[in-house]
């Protein structure tokens, strides 16, 4: 594999790059040890989604850990995610007590639970309201910002906000634009799911965290230093040049660049 030199590379070389690194971890072994092996459990498309995104949501730290939560969280709700959404008694919703996965609590999960109950019978749904999102602004970041404020009409306690990150008021995004990678991208490789067909995947917006962001100023793909949502859509614009039409396919190189010890040296 040939090896960079910063920004000298060639862009033809550099997209070489990273379509080999894209292909090699966009593969069902990939799914094991990430946390789109929790949906990955499920066959119907709501308990998918849900599975999704309450993966997606607690998505930070050490896999392991977040694998160990995530499966703690199916198991609470029967491994039945959709129909415990639905049909959660308040007594069965008041038994999710204490800590989920760090910071998040019980009573953020609640939260989601409630709001994704109201979204499903008055909205249409996950796909639904992610979809008009997007048909409305044209781009992740506003469409986040869309589905955001529908979420937070159900009565919340302030300090989970924090859990629904918001573009527009700087953040990443991160986790909500890996939770829309699993359920937008059609590839048929076996990793992301493809179900929601009237989002466009070169709308899709990367997850950008601390290593594909420093993968990604290596090559010179990103010059802003913070990771927040202005170098998410400098990096989108980097990407689009080689692909545009499914620029997040990408994220698997920046990933297997910024975790695997043996391309460091790429």
């Amino acid at each position: 594999m040939p090896r960079s030199s910063g920004n000298s590379i060639a862009p033809a070389e550099l997209k070489a790059i990273l379509d080999e690194l894209a292909d090699r971890y966009n593969n069902p072994g990939f799914i094991e040890s990430d946390p789109v092996a929790i949906p990955h459990r499920f066959s119907a498309k709501e308990d998918i989604e849900i599975a999704a995104f309450l993966t997606a949501t607690i998505a930070w730290g050490n896999r392991k850990s977040i694998l160990s939560s995530a499966s703690r969280m199916m198991s609470q709700m029967g491994e039945s995610p959709f129909d415990f959404v639905m049909e959660a008694a308040p007594a069965a919703l008041r038994r999710l007590e204490g800590n989920v996965h760090r910071t998040f609590q019980a009573d953020d999960l609640v939260f989601l639970i409630r709001a994704w109950r109201q979204i499903y019978k008055s909205h249409g749904g996950m796909e639904e309201v992610f979809t008009r999102g997007f048909q409305a602004h044209g781009e992740a970041g506003g469409a986040i910002h869309f589905v955001r404020r529908h979420v937070l009409a159900v009565r919340h306690d302030k300090r989970s906000e924090k859990h629904f990150a918001d573009p527009l008021a700087g953040s990443s995004a991160k986790r909500i634009n890996m939770f829309l990678r699993w359920m937008v991208r059609r590839d048929g490789r076996g990793v992301d799911f493809g179900l929601w067909k009237d989002i466009p995947m070169a709308q899709l917006s990367v997850p950008l965290d601390v290593h594909s962001g420093n993968t990604a100023r290596k090559f010179g793909l990103l010059t802003r230093t913070a990771n927040d949502w202005k170098a998410v859509c400098e990096l989108d614009a980097s990407l689009r040049k080689f692909n545009p039409q499914d620029p997040v396919r990408y994220d698997y190189a920046l990933f297997g660049l910024g975790v695997d010890p043996d391309l460091r040296k790429v």
